[in-house]
């Protein structure tokens, strides 16, 4: 094959799969409802919910078991906003949590009607966000999973003219009986007559608001009609009953098709012989052309006709039913998306009438053509910029039609530190020893927070008392919060007083963070310059040089963050390695620290001085003060008090009989050690035994020269014990939180030569 018809041949191959799929005739549709009738009856709010749903992933709460939960999860948007994006969207918790509460409740009426205005400071990435999310969607609808279909007459020129031939021949038989004409003269004017209806067999009328087919029957039977036609089962159930499928029952069709179906009825008398000539396409999404989906910037220019219509289709309308008032083929530009996407970009200019223009649809669901009515149901969307707030004290009569979401800067640090590795390549990470490229996303999430925080001091009363983890203001703090985290160096009165209400309270203020500070092009400009002029080849950039960065070239932003702040994060930074370390060597017996747990969850519940049979472990167990404290002292810690084992026991106790025992165990069946006060219990115990890992070592000397010289040859010369020590040290360090072998050698010489087990073994 020559190389052109090669590629002519593969052009209409390729073609060929995206050509739309022709009109099938309602009967036809009827069949392919009953196969899927979920997915086959759906409106534009519930394809917008599958879309998000098939591509977002996620939903992991980390808290899943603590009854304080407020299930404030983790949501994957890579594949909706990111994934083959040409300018990705990054969305970070906080944002990602409110907008998957409006995908989950859209379907439902009461959030229809309505207008979604997501609202940010500009370089929040709005547009950004609405232009991924339209291109998506319009993706999404033109594909199987999408498709929804949409109502064309296909009106039979035969059919209707064989009537209209019998009536007109009636009164001219009539007539020219009054006039004794003969019948030569009947014959002739029949035939005139049949010559004015030649041409084409069918007459094809697209809906032009996209009307689903099922609206085509009348209202008034809808429901025994579907009735009829599913069999009792939960699909059925489901679609009589709840909320999201009420607009099949109660939407009416548009006044174009509603005249069709009138005019056809009083013709054919039957309506199952009107139905035979509706038929079903997809609805096909185009946004360039405005079809299903249109987007207005605030230059474009308002239509100078407020209503389309088609000239050549409308003769030949009123030519088929020999009526030019019987079907008016007129509507607005709203049919367009109607059962799609209305979008705003930005409440300037002429969008500002635009949005005034919709208060009647959005109040009513209706828009007036002339003098006709017109239905819109459509989801509407718009982004808009703080100052521009005050236009909708203009539109007070649509306050409660406008939904705002917020969108402020990224207050995620694992979003920020995503957007910086986007930008400049995956490899980002090998330049920095871990966890200093995160604290560049705290330096710039800090200068986008409130100093000022209601909700983290009605919490904790004195920042003071964690001074060697955290800032005076508590931002590093409320940080780790938002990001979805609980840190563990909170003690645990404070981790017992974050309750879920408090805990909303601190996810609440993130609608007045973010709105100031450093933007998010500014923070690209801003790593960039950090990381082209501090990167050093053969050397890691560690946390002296961040330091130095703001402190010496960037005086101009460290007046923006809060008194001490980079003081806080380095003393956070070193507690966060020193952990890290530990971790990375120790090594404990899992099988025991569950026995003890176990046993210990058991053995509250009796009298001292008893013996019982565990029955989690089948252990003989002699129950005494000693027994208890020796455990109680692994999950507590050294030095804790008589008073404070006997409180956190009785603690301990009530939970376990009102809710581990009775909920989890009893009722959800699941085993002991998969409940929420065993995995408590076990952090606890981990934790602690953690705290002493470092002991051994750092009384060695041979310990810190070994991990000096551990990619030298004179590394061979130490005892084995202490080179299989070290290894599993760099090795544990390098698969558990990604060190290089150099990052984790830099990183265990800090620790050592600062000392830092010995300042945070004070505070602990």
């Amino acid at each position: 094959m020559a190389p052109i018809d090669q590629a002519l041949h593969h052009l209409n191959k390729h073609m060929k799969g995206e050509q739309s799929q022709a009109p099938i005739p309602f009967h036809d549709f009827l069949q392919e409802m009953a196969k899927d009738p979920l997915c086959t009856i759906r409106n534009v709010f519930m394809v917008f919910h599958d879309l998000v749903k098939s591509l977002v992933e996620g939903g992991v709460d980390e808290y899943q078991g603590d009854p304080e939960s407020i299930h404030y999860v983790h949501w994957d948007f890579n594949r909706l906003f990111v994934t083959d994006s040409d300018n990705p969207f990054f969305a970070d918790r906080l944002f990602a949590n409110r907008f998957m509460h409006l995908v989950e409740t859209l379907p439902r009426g009461s959030r229809q009607n309505k207008i979604y205005l997501f609202e940010g400071p500009h370089g929040s990435g709005k547009s950004t966000f609405l232009y991924n999310l339209l291109l998506q969607f319009e993706k999404f609808a033109n594909t199987g999973a999408g498709c929804r279909y949409e109502s064309v007459w296909r009106l039979d020129r035969k059919a209707l003219d064989s009537l209209m031939q019998q009536e007109t021949l009636a009164g001219v038989e009539r007539l020219l009986d009054l006039l004794d004409s003969p019948e030569t003269d009947k014959v002739d004017l029949l035939k005139a007559h049949s010559s004015l209806h030649s041409g084409e067999d069918f007459l094809e009328i697209v809906c032009p608001s996209h009307d689903h087919p099922l609206l085509q029957v009348p209202k008034n039977v809808r429901r025994n009609f579907l009735d009829d036609l599913f069999k009792n089962d939960e699909i059925k159930w489901k679609l009589f009953t709840e909320k999201e499928y009420e607009w099949v029952f109660s939407t009416s069709p548009c006044t174009i098709c509603t005249s069709i179906y009138q005019a056809l009825l009083a013709r054919l008398q039957s309506p199952e012989k009107v139905l035979e000539m509706l038929y079903a396409r997809p609805y096909r999404f185009n946004r360039r052309m405005g079809e299903g989906i249109s987007v207005f910037n605030p230059g474009d220019m308002p239509l100078k006709k407020s209503s389309l219509s088609n000239e050549a289709l409308q003769n030949r309308i009123d030519n088929l039913f020999q009526d030019s008032n019987v079907v008016r083929y007129i509507y607005s530009q709203f049919a367009k998306s109607n059962n799609g996407i209305y979008a705003l970009m930005d409440l300037k200019g002429h969008n500002t009438d635009r949005l005034y223009q919709l208060h009647n649809i959005l109040s009513e669901g209706v828009h007036k053509v002339e003098d006709i009515e017109e239905s819109v149901n459509s989801l509407f969307l718009a982004v808009m910029n703080p100052e521009d707030k005050e236009k909708l004290d203009q539109f007070r009569s649509l306050s409660d039609r406008v939904e705002v979401i917020t969108m402020p800067y990224i207050l995620d640090i694992n979003t920020e530190v995503q957007i910086y590795q986007t930008t400049f390549g995956r490899h980002l990470e090998a330049h920095f020893l871990p966890r200093v490229l995160q604290n560049f996303a705290r330096v710039v999430i800090s200068t986008r927070l409130n100093q000022n925080s209601p909700a983290m001091l009605e919490w904790i009363h004195d920042p003071a008392k964690y001074r060697l983890y955290c800032d005076s203001y508590l931002q590093l703090l409320k940080m780790e919060i938002y990001s979805g985290r609980i840190p563990t160096w909170l003690s645990d009165e404070d981790r017992q007083r974050l309750t879920a209400k408090r805990r909303r309270r601190i996810i609440d203020e993130a609608v007045t963070d973010g709105q100031q500070g450093v933007s998010g092009r500014e923070s690209i400009n801003l790593f960039n310059d950090f990381f082209t002029s501090c990167a050093v080849e053969d050397r890691l950039i560690g946390m002296d040089t961040l330091k130095d960065y703001f402190t010496k070239k960037r005086k101009d932003l460290v007046k923006s963050l809060p008194e001490g702040f980079l003081d806080a994060l380095l003393r956070n930074y070193d507690y966060s390695v020193l952990q890290d370390i530990k971790e990375a060597l120790y090594y404990y017996n899992e099988d025991q620290i569950q026995k003890d747990i176990l046993n210990y969850l058991f053995a509250i519940n009796f009298e001292m001085g008893t013996r019982q049979v565990c029955q989690f472990t089948g252990e003989n167990l002699q129950i005494t003060e000693n027994f208890l404290a020796e455990i109680e002292s692994r999950l507590l810690g050294p030095g804790t008090t008589p008073d404070q084992r006997k409180a956190f026991r009785l603690d301990t106790q009530k939970t376990y009989t009102a809710h581990t025992l009775t909920q989890e165990i009893l009722l959800e069946e699941r085993a002991p050690e998969e409940t929420a006060l065993f995995r408590s219990l076990h952090s606890r115990y981990v934790h602690n035994l953690k705290e002493r890992v470092l002991e051994p070592f750092l009384r060695n000397e041979n310990f810190r020269r070994a991990i000096k010289d551990y990619s030298r040859s004179s590394f061979k010369t130490y005892d084995k014990k202490i080179q299989d020590d070290v290894q599993f040290l760099i090795e544990n360090l390098r698969d558990k939180f990604g060190y290089t072998p150099k990052g984790a050698q830099e990183v265990c010489i800090y620790i050592i030569d600062n000392n830092l087990a010995h300042k945070y073994g004070q505070s602990l």
